[in-house]
Parts: C-alpha cells; sequence; structure tokens
C-alpha cells in the first residue's frame, strides 16, 4: 500500500469514530496488507504535521488517538450552537476533581474535605458516564471502596495521562478547573445531577489536599 493512501485511511477511520483508536484498532484496516506498527505511528506523525496549523489536531488520548477541533477555536463554534452548552455542576466537578488527584480515596474522605455530603446520584452518574471505578476496599471497618478515575475520564476531559491534569497551585476555584480540563459540553446527557447544598469553596478543598 502507498504512503499516502496509508494515510488517507488512517486519516478518515480517525474522523468517523468517536471513540479515540490505537495502533491496534488502526491495524485492523489493513488486514490483507503487510502494514506494520511503524507503518501507522509514521501516518500518525504526518498527519499530526498536517494539522500544525489548522483548527483541527490530531490528539493522543489513553485509549489511543482522535481527531478533534482545536480548544481555541471553540468560542467562536459555540456560535453555531442552537441551545445553551450544559454545565458540569459545582459539586459534581469538585467531587470529581478530589477523585483525580486524591485517588484512591473513599467517599467519606471526599465528604471530610468538602464539609458536606456527596449525593448517590452523583457517583451513580460518574460511574454511569465510566469516569470512575471502584479500586478496591480500605482495610478499615466498614470496608470503604476506594474510587479512582477511569481512562475513559481521561479521554472526556481531553487528558493523555493523569500527569497532565493542571497542578493544584493553578486552580483558583472551581471555574479555573472547569476551565483547564476542556471538557467537551456539548456531550454532556440532560440529566447532569446538581446537589441543594452549596459546595465548599475549591480552595479550601485543594488546601486539605495539599496537607
Amino acid at each position: 500500500m502507498e504512503i499516502k493512501e496509508l494515510k488517507n485511511t488512517v486519516e478518515a477511520a480517525l474522523m468517523a469514530f468517536d471513540e479515540p483508536l490505537s495502533i491496534k484498532d488502526l491495524l485492523q484496516l489493513f488486514p490483507e496488507e503487510e502494514v506494520t506498527s511503524n507503518d501507522i505511528n509514521q501516518a500518525i506523525n504526518d498527519l499530526e504535521n498536517d494539522y500544525a496549523d489548522r483548527g483541527i489536531e490530531l490528539k493522543r488520548l489513553s485509549k489511543g488517538y482522535r481527531i478533534q477541533t482545536r480548544s481555541k477555536v471553540q468560542p467562536w463554534l459555540k456560535n453555531l450552537t442552537q441551545q445553551k452548552p450544559k454545565k458540569l455542576s459545582r459539586a459534581l466537578l469538585e467531587t470529581l476533581a478530589l477523585i483525580a488527584y486524591r485517588q484512591p480515596i473513599t467517599r467519606g474522605e471526599i465528604e471530610d474535605i468538602r464539609g458536606v455530603a456527596v449525593s448517590s446520584k452523583i457517583i451513580h452518574y460518574m460511574m454511569d458516564r465510566d469516569w470512575i471505578r471502584v479500586l478496591g476496599y480500605r482495610d478499615v471497618p466498614g470496608k470503604p471502596a476506594m474510587l479512582g478515575t477511569t481512562k475513559t475520564f481521561l479521554d472526556d476531559f481531553n487528558l493523555a495521562s493523569l500527569q497532565e491534569l493542571p497542578s493544584l497551585s493553578e486552580i483558583k476555584d472551581i471555574e479555573t478547573l472547569e476551565q483547564e480540563l476542556q471538557f467537551a459540553e456539548e456531550n454532556l446527557p440532560e440529566d447532569n445531577p446538581s446537589e441543594d447544598n452549596t459546595a465548599a469553596d475549591m480552595q479550601q478543598a485543594t488546601d486539605k489536599t495539599d496537607e
């Protein structure tokens, strides 16, 4: 197969699928061709160079690669949106942030930091979205579940690894964190849960996280 045809096929696959595709996934495109992982990597590198100065990019995520719009053009793209973008509730975002930064962490530890009870709806919502999972159980009375994030969390929040999370020193408040994570808000379902209780200030939460 010619290099140009290989690159075009990889590009088409990345654009056709919403989920990130790994090198292994992309190799399945060519069951009858002598295509290697190195060939796929070369095609990806070429595509990254092609998109270097464009409004779209080839992004490496935890599960593989995805073609997506660049964050810097999002303010203009939102002008075409018919409905107001959905937002994660403050309570959900604070809870998710604590799990991401302090994992493994139990629900009780999250409540101690935030100063309010964690709604079961929020925990179930994040598990349904496959953002968090049970990593194990703390060896204390009651055996509380220890929570951590998943690869889906990384992909949905545009991260290749947890090391790409903004440092706590950069986070001034929960709105700053939401902007840093650059979550694709248009992908949120309608039943985004919220809490009646006002969440504790994010700075207090990050102060305790640093202890």
